[in-house]
């Protein structure tokens, strides 16, 4: 078995990890027991491209009891955990291409290494691996029977390639799915930033101003998290309706530029880029620290900030640099770079239950639906989100209401009003 990690002795470590998660994933469990039994997913060559984490293993874990023949790569340089890669290589034999820091070309000879598996199925998280595909890979292009996408960045890449013509095989955006952007991006990557910006900096929230840029479903789970942690947020938006919700939430909301000399911590969130830029960073008072929790280090204008900064910025901490600007103090977490997994662990395995249980019953759905899908972005059937959820409420020990055969009726008939 070929692989590329940073030392397999690691894997005892990452073993205990994967478990620790695991405890928190029943909803995968589920699934991964009727895998088991059913093997929905046998013999079928899958490539992934994701945060190598604990919470990711336990997916793995999954797709291999289905019977899936599966190749895992990181989706970032920084997000890797490598005593949990160790684990999936020494323990589950699940070949894995990923080193915690690892420099771009080594991330591309990885994304190459997963591409050379010749997937049936790509399981992406931003879409690298898709676009490494189409550009560089042409002719794999013809065993691929569908693939999922993961990041709210992703899809907007992979409909992006669908508009244009470009996309040659049907792709499910789980991101969409109600049971992954509303409780994976808001209280997943609220409490794992803010996790990730206290672990960096060990700084005192309550009291000071943090600028979250957007409002968007990850964006509003970082400014709740911020504001119960006692700061005083301000949020940013180029969408009306966003920015009224903002207002309505409770928020003060303004453009970037006059937020940048009130903020004392920024975050961005909003896949697009140069969110932060020079004229911003100009803007920010001594001691401003700006991080990013968007899935690609383009949200900050870094180039730029390199260009205008005084000499070479210094490590002052484990994921905190330190660039001088016009005789001010900015500090840049995680190289800019998603913060909850460049300087913490990402979210909580409890919520990636039901991102993962997406991912796992979207590959089955591609398998058995591909025939009838057009080279085009989708999402999973409600029906199958209506079951994540059930599951997950199960798990909590959590009932619910049904309805009476009269209500049923009451609500599929037009003809008795008040």
């Amino acid at each position: 078995m070929e692989y590329d990690i940073k030392d397999p002795s690691l894997a005892e470590g990452g073993r205990y990890k994967i478990e620790w998660a695991g405890k928190e994933m029943p909803v995968l469990d589920k699934i991964r027991e009727r895998f088991e039994a059913e093997r929905p997913l046998d013999g079928v060559r899958m490539s992934a491209c994701l945060h190598v984490t604990a919470e990711t293993a336990n997916l793995m874990r999954t797709l291999q009891a289905g019977g899936a023949d599966i190749v895992l790569t990181a989706s970032n340089p920084l997000s890797t955990q490598d005593d949990v890669a160790a684990s999936l290589v020494s323990h589950f034999e699940i070949p894995v291409y990923a080193i915690k820091g690892e420099d771009d070309a080594t991330y591309y000879d990885h994304l190459k290494a997963a591409l050379a598996h010749k997937p049936q199925i790509t399981m992406d998280d931003g879409a690298d691996l898709v676009s490494e595909l189409h550009k560089t890979h042409a002719d794999l292009l013809k065993d691929v029977i569908g693939g999922t996408e993961e990041t709210t960045t992703g899809v907007i890449r992979l409909r992006a390639m669908a508009k244009d013509g470009a996309l040659k095989f049907p792709v499910i955006a789980v991101n969409d799915s109600l049971t992954k952007h509303l409780f994976d991006n808001r209280y997943g990557t609220g409490q794992s930033t803010i996790d990730g910006i206290i672990r960096a900096t060990n700084v005192l929230l309550a009291g000071r101003v943090v600028v979250v840029g957007g409002y968007g479903w990850c964006s509003r789970g970082i400014a709740m998290r911020a504001k119960g942690l006692g700061a005083n947020v301000i949020v940013t938006e180029i969408d009306a309706l966003k920015a009224l919700e903002a207002v309505m939430d409770g928020f003060r909301v303004m453009p970037m530029i006059e937020a940048a000399p009130q903020g004392d911590i920024f975050v961005t969130a909003t896949g697009d880029i140069n969110v932060i830029d020079t004229h911003h960073m100009t803007a920010m008072k001594d001691g401003a620290i700006v991080a990013n929790s968007g899935h690609f280090n383009v949200e900050i204008n870094l180039k730029g900030l390199r260009e205008m900064a005084s000499g070479e910025p210094q490590r002052v901490r484990p994921f905190v640099e330190e660039y001088l600007v016009d005789g001010k103090r900015l500090y840049i977490l995680g190289e800019g770079r998603l913060v909850n997994l460049a300087a913490a662990e990402g979210h909580p395995a409890a919520v990636m239950d039901m991102s993962f249980a997406n991912q796992a019953l979207a590959s089955e759905f591609m398998l058995a639906n591909a025939d009838n899908l057009e080279q085009n972005v989708y999402t999973i059937p409600d029906e199958v989100d209506a079951e994540i959820a059930r599951l997950k409420l199960e798990s909590m020990g959590i009932q619910i209401d049904t309805l009476t055969e009269e209500q049923e009726a009451y609500l599929n008939q037009w003809e008795e009003g008040t």
